[in-house]
């Protein structure tokens, strides 16, 4: 069994009390990354009362995060629980894709990723799908293993399982629809990647997730999809959310070519709690729109 040390927490915000009937009217959401797991509940008020996050001690590691869960889920006194209103799980999988909902055919999930990656799938992976409701559905793989790992914790729970571009979708759609420009670009930052969604006229018109090395690479990439797109950087409304600051190097060359660029706003729909009132808004948008979700 693997310590639960081996997971290093770079975050902890916790109610002082939880009581077995509060966590049975919350639900449990969970993000995974390669490297990373952030835990929050959701309450019955739809606040966000508990932020938890891990990650992995060293980046070069060979170790699965779902090694470190048994002994992480043993000691964690609100994963100890065993009742939730719902659990929800977004993972990072590299195998996405989105369907027009019209065309998608449950039988053919595992043939939308063959075709998008142009091999097989992996033995381990099963083919997984949520419909969105902007007429399309996301089809991605997730762990066999993680699925049954969470089964086993929480035999009776209703599950959720997105992916994280999902739950970036879902989060920019509620922001979206609030604001009065019609072409808007949101960027979220993660490590050395950024997720780039382009919403014109209340429609979701460009999704996709990138690695770069370096500022340069970044701005001649958003650059490119945005002409491409056929929009004006000068003037298309661009909002930044994830691992970023003004002072950053990624948000300075940016601004350079896209000033319209600003530190992007809370969702609608999620009620702030005191507890986590002193947290940046923009840094949680995937956990936040995995909140979204129900």
């Amino acid at each position: 069994m693997v310590s639960v040390s081996t997971l290093a927490p770079t975050l902890s915000i916790r109610p002082e009390v939880l009581t077995p009937g509060q966590a049975a009217n919350s639900v449990l959401c969970l993000e995974l990354a390669p490297q990373r797991l952030r835990v929050t509940l959701l309450d019955a008020q739809r606040r966000m009362v508990w932020l938890d996050e891990y990650a992995q001690p060293s980046l070069l590691t060979e170790q699965s995060l779902l090694t470190h869960l048994p002994a992480l889920f043993k000691e964690h006194p609100l994963l100890t629980y065993d009742e939730f209103q719902d659990v929800r799980v977004s993972v990072l999988s590299p195998a996405f894709t989105l369907i027009p909902a019209s065309l998608y055919r449950k039988e053919y999930a595992s043939s939308y990723l063959t075709l998008m990656r142009g091999h097989q799938q992996p033995p381990n992976e099963l083919a997984h799908a949520f419909e969105h409701k902007e007429g399309f559905v996301s089809v991605f793989g997730i762990d066999r293993e993680l699925t049954e790992f969470m089964g086993e914790q929480y035999p009776m729970q209703p599950f959720t399982y997105v992916h994280q571009l999902t739950t970036l979708i879902q989060a920019t759609r509620a922001i979206d629809r609030q604001l009065t420009t019609l072409q808007n670009v949101f960027l979220y930052f993660e490590d050395d990647y950024v997720s780039m969604l382009f919403r014109d006229e209340k429609q979701l018109r460009y999704c996709n997730r990138f690695g770069y090395k370096n500022a340069q690479d970044l701005t001649y990439y958003v650059l490119y999809v945005l002409d491409e797109l056929g929009v004006d950087p000068e003037t298309v409304n661009t909002f930044v959310y994830g691992e970023i600051t003004p002072f950053a190097d990624s948000y300075v060359s940016l601004s350079r070519f896209v000033p319209t660029i600003r530190i992007g706003q809370l969702p609608p729909g999620l009620n702030p709690s005191p507890e986590l009132e002193e947290l940046p808004e923009h840094r949680y948008l995937g956990l936040q729109g995995l909140c979204l979700l129900g």
